[in-house]
């Protein structure tokens, strides 16, 4: 809900009661002030540049209750054995240290657009000239029948990496010999439209060597999904009879599970699993819902600089958006930060704006060695973010080109977390 004064007011105060010496920005302040909620790879990327580049020009606000973040990228590598979860860590102390980002490790609860102030969860508020919402995903409730927030104990989603994914690994590693892992998949529109195959390609490199007997089920409501021909070659040559994939054709848009008694109910037939790992069907972050900039499950923006098409002073980024061609990615986050950035620089100090354009790669693992990859670039449209040309791996490529494939996501994922955090 969009808080209004009154009601903005009233829980600041509140929450200053209940929470002791509350964080209060005064509304006063010398330099413009940009607010940022979310340290992912849009909130922290535009932090950054917006510090690096304003030279001092800016007061810049990170809000993030986390203090370590863990990258969605690259969290299935972490799940199949091949990286420790240090290595998907990031901390956001060179932001703050060495950019000057006052970095704010609490819930922003409420935004009061007519006041221009973000309401923390631990009392008081912040007030801002520009406010950039880059909150990633929540889940949609009742998407899943029979799963909600509260069985991500049971079955995990493992959508926002961390605690999750280490359950997720446990209970992996946990199989009993021949048993069942079963992904219920998203509907479109979800965060990183390969992760999921990713995932089950990982998934199936652990088991291949710890439970080779095992059997790996996928629900999906959709007809095809990202990257299918690359994926369904690679389980085929890698992990050949593992793999079971149930479409809608077939009622994997008929699905409902039960947390208590582990099971999977496809079009009427119930299925008894071991591991269920539920992607539910994804939305802004309640943040974006909460100060009315959302329009369905997503926040709508003009391409030309990210602003939300409901307030000229609001930017949305990454997966909470709603822009045109572009998938929900770290890439394609980190990317439009950059534009976003300089619009919002050249708004507040009248520096030169450029034209803006984007660009996004996805890649995945298939096996050890085997990356593959999809990506396109995209130009600013007054109806949307549209793609102007692309690119995807091929079926058959041999051994070498997927190998340089895999380092070169290695080397990208070590550039885009420097651009992120500094």
């Amino acid at each position: 809900m969009k808080l209004n004064r009154r009601t903005f007011l009233g829980t600041t105060v509140a929450g200053a009661a209940t929470f002791g010496a509350p964080m209060v920005m005064g509304a006063s302040h010398g330099k413009p002030r940009v607010v940022v909620i979310g340290g992912g790879a849009g909130g922290a990327t535009v932090a950054r540049y917006l510090a690096k580049d304003s030279k001092g020009e800016l007061d810049v606000v990170l809000i993030e209750p986390t203090r370590t973040y863990y990258t969605c990228f690259f969290s299935n590598l972490y799940l199949g054995g091949l990286r420790d979860l240090s290595s998907i860590a990031h901390s956001y102390g060179t932001l703050a240290a060495e950019y000057g980002v006052n970095v704010v490790h609490d819930w922003a609860v409420g935004v009061d657009r007519d006041a221009k102030a973000v309401a923390l969860a631990g009392g008081g508020s912040v007030p801002y000239d520009k406010l950039v919402v880059s909150p990633g995903i929540d889940f949609v409730e009742g998407s899943v029948p029979g799963w909600s927030a509260l069985s991500q104990n049971k079955m995990p989603h493992a959508y926002k990496a961390g605690s999750q994914s280490e359950l997720l690994k446990a209970q992996i590693e946990s199989m009993p010999e021949g048993g069942t892992y079963c992904m219920v998949a998203p509907p479109n529109p979800y965060r990183c439209p390969p992760g999921p195959y990713e995932r089950i390609s990982m998934v199936a490199h652990v088991l291949k060597a710890k439970n080779p007997t095992a059997k790996i089920l996928i629900v999906d409501p959709k007809e095809k999904y990202s990257k299918q021909a690359l994926f369904e070659e690679g389980w085929q040559k890698h992990y050949g009879g593992m793999v079971e994939r149930i479409g809608p054709d077939f009622g994997g848009d008929k699905v409902e599970v039960n947390p208590d008694e582990m099971t999977v109910t496809i079009d009427g037939s119930v299925e008894k699993v071991d591991v269920c790992n539920v992607i539910a069907g994804q939305k802004a972050g309640h943040i974006a819902e909460m100060a009315g900039i959302t329009e369905g499950n997503w926040a709508p923006v003009n391409a030309a600089d990210m602003s939300s098409r409901m307030d000229e002073n609001i930017h949305v980024l990454g997966d909470a958006a709603a822009q045109g061609d572009m998938p929900k990615s770290g890439f394609s986050a980190n990317s439009q930060a950059k534009v976003a950035a300089n619009a919002i620089r050249g708004a507040l100090t009248g520096s030169k704006v450029f034209p803006a354009k984007f660009a996004n790669t996805c890649w995945s693992l298939i096996d050890t060695d085997d990356g593959v990859k999809v990506g396109a670039t995209y130009e600013a449209t007054p109806e949307k973010i549209a793609k102007v040309d692309g690119f995807i791996s091929q079926t058959g490529e041999d051994a070498a080109l997927r190998k340089a494939t895999y380092e070169e996501s290695v080397g990208w994922y070590a550039g885009i977390t420097a651009d992120m955090f500094g």
